[in-house]
């Protein structure tokens, strides 16, 4: 699991970023804070954490000044900030401190969850070590870009594509259009359809289970558990 820390001054705010993280797969809270201090504090007491979602205007100081202050000490805990804070100046200053990701406030679920399977998809990239040669290169800093939540194509329903979404990210294991239509109580035409859908936009991947006779079966499992 990675551990998050939800930073934000607005207790209301934190509690929702932090339901939000929640709903990701592989993701746990670790735990909240309203200010400056209080987050330094988790994060000397927390050496388990991963990741801060990191809000700007705190009580005490702003966001990025805790963010240096974290490397001053020595804490390479990643950041991504998750502010309404939205001028160059700031943003240029996020990235010259590291922070892997900057996420503008108001902001929709999708929008956050994009952030967070793009850095699921940095870290597995990561945990191979090794040397790399420019194509792993450009895979690393490609998982930096997460895309936005694609546009459905005319004729699909944004219900039926989020019912289909949440079996898949609730599954331990892939699951076929038969299963997606079963869980979902949608036809297995239209479970077809939507998980097509969803490995065209590489949010899930197609997964083939041989059996003894005829055609394999296709399978589909959510992108960050493949």
């Amino acid at each position: 699991m990675i551990e998050v820390l939800v930073v934000d001054d607005d207790t209301r705010v934190a509690r929702v970023n932090a339901a939000y993280v929640e709903k990701v797969p592989g993701f746990h809270v670790a735990g909240e804070a309203h200010s400056a201090a209080e987050a330094l504090r988790r994060v000397e007491e927390q050496p388990q954490l991963d990741l801060v979602l990191m809000d700007h205007y705190l009580p005490d100081e702003t966001g990025l000044a805790v963010v240096q202050e974290m490397r001053r000490r020595g804490h390479q805990t990643d950041v991504i900030m998750v502010t309404a804070a939205r001028d160059i100046t700031t943003v240029q200053a996020a990235m010259r401190q590291g922070a892997l990701q900057y996420l503008v406030k108001p902001f929709a679920f999708a929008g956050l969850r994009a952030k967070l399977e793009a850095y699921a998809e940095l870290r597995r990239t990561l945990d191979g070590g090794g040397e790399a040669e420019q194509a792993e290169v450009d895979k690393i800093f490609g998982a930096l870009s997460a895309p936005t939540e694609p546009d459905l194509p005319k004729g699909h329903s944004p219900t039926t594509a989020e019912l289909v979404r949440q079996a898949l990210m609730n599954s331990e294991g892939p699951l076929s259009a038969q299963e997606i239509a079963e869980r979902t109580g949608v036809s297995r035409q239209t479970a077809q359809r939507y998980l097509k859908l969803l490995e065209r936009t590489g949010r899930a991947r197609l997964t083939l289970k041989y059996g003894d006779a005829g055609r394999p079966e296709h399978r589909y499992v959510w992108a960050t558990r493949a």
